[in-house]
């Protein structure tokens, strides 16, 4: 079976740049009705939502710092808005900002667990609550990642942030399978994103060649790209997947726990 998702509505946060705005694309080319789109910068928003119409696909966008704690209420009432309905949730944004337990402060671990935890539930939420109204099916896709194995020391909060969605990934997906509401994630490794290219380029100060030596370590000798993700996301939210629900995959290639060979 094809994995396809004809006729849906589906909402992705992050989905402006990267892993989001893959999943959006790879979601237009295989039969969805319409996206949601979710970021801050309203520009790249316009720009996703173009390629999007273009493919023949409605599309929306609503600019929120998915920090705040009203922004799941705004992301779904605007979806609500635009689409009447919302048939999947891919939750792709997080904040990957570097923070060990020795070093983190109180601020710093608010706005990573308000962006990667809070922020994803309560889209959860909203969502599962709009689909148990309709009386319909639907799918969350989470995308998580790798650290939360365990991670390594200056990814300590952003892994536990990671590992705490993984368990309400994985406790929705028990509490709503009778709702017929499929919930899974992807545990992600390594990836080439425009928000990684700037935290190593930039913020830890490689330069631009850190990409090059990066990929040369890496048993296919690429990094994941978006792209790979967006297939296994459109896979877990098509009817080829069911009955599949409450599945963590590990997407990876290099490491676990924290350690690279």
């Amino acid at each position: 079976m094809e994995a396809r998702v004809d006729g849906k509505i589906l909402l992705v946060t992050g989905g402006t740049q990267g892993v989001g705005r893959a999943v959006a694309l790879e979601a237009a080319r295989s039969g969805a009705e319409g996206v949601m789109l979710v970021g801050r910068n309203p520009q790249r928003g316009a720009a996703v939502v173009a390629e999007l119409e273009a493919l023949g696909v409605g599309g929306g966008f609503v600019s929120v710092d998915l920090s705040d704690s009203d922004a799941a209420e705004i992301v779904i009432d605007a979806t609500l808005d635009r689409f009447d309905h919302v048939d999947g949730l891919v939750n792709a944004a997080a904040s990957t900002d570097r923070g060990s337990i020795a070093e983190a402060d109180i601020d710093f671990f608010d706005t990573v667990f308000a962006t990667n935890v809070r922020t994803p539930m309560f889209l959860m939420q909203g969502v599962i609550r709009h689909l148990k109204g309709r009386g319909a099916p639907g799918t969350i896709v989470n995308i998580l990642s790798v650290n939360a194995y365990g991670g390594t020391p200056e990814l300590g909060v952003y892994a536990s942030s990671k590992a705490a969605l993984s368990i309400l990934t994985k406790n929705a997906a028990h509490s709503h399978r009778f709702d017929r509401i499929s919930v899974n994630g992807i545990n992600l490794g390594w990836a080439d994103t425009p928000g990684e290219r700037e935290m190593q380029a930039v913020k830890l100060g490689k330069g631009e060649g850190w990409l090059e030596e990066a990929e040369a370590m890496m048993p296919w000798g690429r990094l994941i790209k978006p792209e790979d993700v967006a297939r296994l996301a459109l896979f877990l939210m098509s009817d080829a997947a069911i009955p599949m629900t409450g599945a963590i995959v590990d997407q990876i290639q290099d490491y676990v726990v924290g350690v690279r060979d």
